[in-house]
C-alpha cells in the first residue's frame, strides 16, 4: 500500500458489542486502523451492547437484524456485494463458519480472515452446546476456502490444527491488542477508597463474565482461605448468568463484607491501578487480555495454567505466578505469596507493550497484505 493508493475498507464481522475480550479488542484494532485512515466498517448480528460508545464517529456499523447464526449468510452476503470490502475479518465460531457461506455466495468478493479466541475444543459442549466431532467437521467445510486464518495464541492455534486439520503454516498467530497505553499511575488514595471502600489492607482483582469458563466459583472459595492476617478484599468485575449462584456462594461463606460483584464496567482501568492484585481464575482461555491490562498497569498477576494464553503472557510463570486449575488451595497459596512478594512494576509494564495497539494492529495489516511504506 503506497500514500498514491486507495485507503483500503476492511469490515469486521461480530455478534453484537456486548463486554467480551474479542468484541473489545476489534474496537481496539478499528480505532486505529481508523485513525490512519484506513475505511473500517463494523456489522453485526444486532446493533447493541456496552461497548458501542468506544467508536469514534467515522466507523460505520451496520446492523443485520438476525438472532440466530443461520440467519445471518443472505443479508451478510446482500450487504458484502453491495459494500465489496477489500478486507472482511470474521470472528469466533460458528460466526467465521456462516462467513464463509456468505462470502462464498457473494462472489468471493474481497479477502476474507477467520479468527477464532477460545479452545473451541473446550468450550463447544458447555458454551455451544456442541460435540467436538461435529464442530470438527463444519470447521473442516468450511475454514480451508477463507483467505487466510488467524489464532489469538499459540495454543488456540494449535486447538485449531487439530479440529481443522490444518498445517502449522495455515494459521497465523496474532496476539491481541489489549496493552492500550494507558497511564500506569496508581490511583489516590481518595479513588482507591471510593472504589473499594475503606479499612481493607490488601486490594484483590478480577475482571470477566460471569460465566463457566471463568471459574469464580474456585476463586471465591480460594479467598475464602486467604490468611485473615491478610485483611484483603476481592472485587470481580463483570456480568453474567451465573450471578445468583456466585452470590449465593459468597452469602455461604459469610463474605458479605469481603466480595464484591458490582457488575460490567466499561472503564476498568481506574479498578487496576488501585488493585494490588490481579487474578484469573479461568478453565480455559484463548489469550486473556485483561492479564495484559493489569500488567501495564504495573499489578501483579496470579492466573491458572489453563488452556491457553496466560503461559505465553506470563512467559511460563517469569512475569506472574501460575497455578492449576479447579485448585481453591493452590490459588489462595499463590495468592497469600504474590502479596507478600515485592513487585518489579517496570518489568511488569515492559511485557505488557509487547502487546501494544499499534504492534498488533501492523501485524495485522501485514498478514493482509496491507504494507506501509516507511
Amino acid at each position: 500500500m503506497t500514500t498514491s493508493d486507495p485507503q483500503p475498507r476492511i469490515v469486521i464481522l461480530l455478534p453484537d458489542f456486548s463486554g467480551g475480550g474479542a468484541e473489545r479488542l476489534h474496537i481496539l484494532l478499528a480505532n486505529h486502523w481508523h485513525a490512519q485512515g484506513i475505511k473500517v466498517d463494523f456489522v453485526l448480528m444486532r446493533r447493541r451492547g456496552d461497548l458501542i460508545g468506544l467508536l469514534p464517529d467515522g466507523i460505520g456499523v451496520v446492523d443485520l437484524g438476525v438472532e440466530r447464526i443461520r440467519e445471518v449468510i443472505l443479508p451478510l452476503a446482500r450487504y458484502l456485494r453491495k459494500a465489496r470490502p477489500d478486507i472482511i475479518i470474521a470472528a469466533m465460531w460458528p460466526l467465521t463458519s456462516a462467513a464463509v457461506v456468505s462470502w462464498r455466495l457473494a462472489g468471493k468478493l474481497g479477502r476474507l480472515y477467520l479468527s477464532d479466541h477460545t479452545q473451541l475444543s473446550i468450550s463447544c459442549r458447555p458454551e455451544l452446546n456442541m460435540s467436538p466431532w461435529l464442530l470438527a467437521a463444519v470447521m473442516r467445510l468450511t475454514y480451508p476456502a477463507a483467505s487466510g486464518l488467524i489464532a489469538v495464541s499459540e495454543g488456540v492455534k494449535q486447538d485449531m490444527c487439530r479440529l481443522g486439520g490444518f498445517a502449522d503454516s495455515q494459521v497465523r498467530v496474532i496476539y491481541n491488542p489489549a496493552a492500550t497505553d494507558v497511564s500506569p499511575q496508581p490511583e489516590p488514595k481518595s479513588v482507591r477508597q471510593k472504589l473499594w471502600g475503606g479499612g481493607f489492607d490488601h486490594h484483590i482483582l478480577s475482571v470477566g463474565t460471569l460465566k463457566v469458563q471463568k471459574d469464580h466459583v474456585t476463586l471465591i472459595r480460594a479467598f475464602a482461605l486467604l490468611p485473615a492476617s491478610l485483611n484483603a478484599k476481592l472485587t470481580i468485575l463483570g456480568e453474567g448468568t451465573l450471578r445468583a449462584e456466585l452470590e449465593a456462594l459468597v452469602q455461604q461463606l459469610g463474605l458479605q463484607d469481603k466480595v464484591a460483584m458490582p457488575g460490567f464496567v466499561v472503564d476498568t482501568y481506574p479498578w487496576y491501578r488501585a488493585a494490588d492484585l490481579f487474578v484469573l481464575s479461568s478453565r480455559w482461555e484463548g489469550f486473556g487480555n485483561v492479564i495484559v491490562e493489569a500488567l501495564e498497569c504495573g499489578v501483579p498477576v496470579v492466573s491458572t495454567d489453563c488452556q491457553s494464553g496466560p503461559a505465553e503472557i506470563l512467559e511460563n510463570g517469569r512475569i506472574g505466578r501460575l497455578v492449576s486449575i479447579q485448585d481453591p488451595a493452590a490459588l489462595a497459596a499463590s495468592i497469600t505469596e504474590s502479596l507478600k512478594t515485592p513487585v518489579d512494576r517496570e518489568l511488569l509494564m515492559r511485557r505488557a507493550r509487547d502487546f501494544s495497539v499499534s504492534t498488533i494492529a501492523d501485524k495485522y495489516l501485514d498478514y493482509f497484505g496491507l504494507h506501509k511504506e516507511s
